[in-house]
């Protein structure tokens, strides 16, 4: 039973670092256009779907798209996604300059980064919660081995608090890297 919980807050531990992946940093990563959807014959599509996103340099992104009448409708959406960039039509892809980011937007993207660890933590905390409901539920279960079971939840629950903490901790010193 333990197990299943355990999977429950690896997958919060997992949605947390997507959520990390999001944030912009001063370095480039692929991950910053995954949300940008690009109306691809009708339908919103992801850029990654569409196109291939490279990192020839620390600061730049290349996306290339499979098909060469995407270049414009991909420019577009990431002009309109608002992340900060601005893509440059180049032949065949386009260049995505990243940025320096100033000290006021790292603090901001800080802040960011702490509600999305908050949240996560919340999220393995309302595992724990039914994790322990169901151990109290569960009629079968001695007074000692409920109490048992409970502490081993509030361990597990312990450790993946921990590596939430420890994942902001990079992500923060990602951030206030210069």
């Amino acid at each position: 039973m333990a197990e299943e919980y355990e999977l429950k807050m690896q997958k919060a531990i997992e949605a947390t670092e997507r959520e990390f992946s999001k944030i912009r940093t001063s370095v480039a990563t692929p991950a910053i256009l995954n949300n940008i959807r690009v109306d691809y014959y009708g339908t919103p599509t992801p850029i990654p779907q569409v196109a291939k996103v490279t990192v020839p340099e620390p600061r730049m992104l290349l996306v290339t798209p499979w098909e060469k009448t995407m270049v414009e409708p991909i420019n577009r959406a990431i002009q309109m996604a608002n992340i900060g960039v601005s893509p440059i039509m180049d032949g065949n892809g386009i260049r995505v300059a990243i940025p320096i980011l100033t000290a006021e937007r790292r603090a901001e993207l800080v802040k960011i980064a702490r509600k999305h660890a908050e949240e996560g933590k919340v999220a393995i905390r309302n595992i724990r919660r039914d994790a322990n409901d169901a151990i109290k539920k569960n009629k079968e279960l001695g007074e000692d081995e409920s109490k048992k079971r409970q502490d081993q939840i509030q361990k597990v629950t312990d450790s993946y608090i921990a590596k939430v903490d420890e994942i902001l901790k990079v992500k923060e010193a990602d951030l206030l890297e210069v």
